[in-house]
């Protein structure tokens, strides 16, 4: 399986920005699509974007769009997503996860084969 670690989440204020990351490992040779979700407390685990392995297609839920960048390096297989205007509705755990889906499946949970353990991101008013 595909080993994911997550970092960079903390404490931001409002307007603020962060980076986070995801490492991967393991075997990978069958992932064509790594995403970001968060998950709120009492609340289901929402999709943030993603971005095709290979053509580097990315795309995002449209509560971050313009606000939030997804990158990848291929060959440290590292995925990164940018946050800048964080806004307090923004505080959630962060995971990343890691696919064989491609196209309009990949916005779902249930299409990713593995996820990191997740990292915190809180945003203060």
């Amino acid at each position: 399986q595909v080993h994911l670690v997550e970092s960079g989440g903390g404490l931001v204020q409002a307007g603020g920005s962060l980076r986070l990351s995801c490492a991967a490992s393991g075997r990978t040779f069958s992932t064509y699509t790594m995403g970001w979700f968060r998950q709120a407390p009492g609340k289901e685990r929402q999709f943030v974007g993603g971005i095709a392995w290979l053509g580097g297609t990315t795309y995002y839920a449209g509560s971050v769009k313009g606000r939030f960048t997804i990158s990848r390096d291929n060959a440290k297989n590292t995925m990164y997503l940018q946050m800048n205007s964080l806004k307090p509705e923004d505080t959630a755990v962060y995971y990343c996860a890691a696919g064989s889906c491609l196209g309009l499946g990949c916005y779902s949970s249930r299409n990713y084969d593995s996820w990191g353990q997740g990292t915190q991101v809180t945003v203060s008013s």
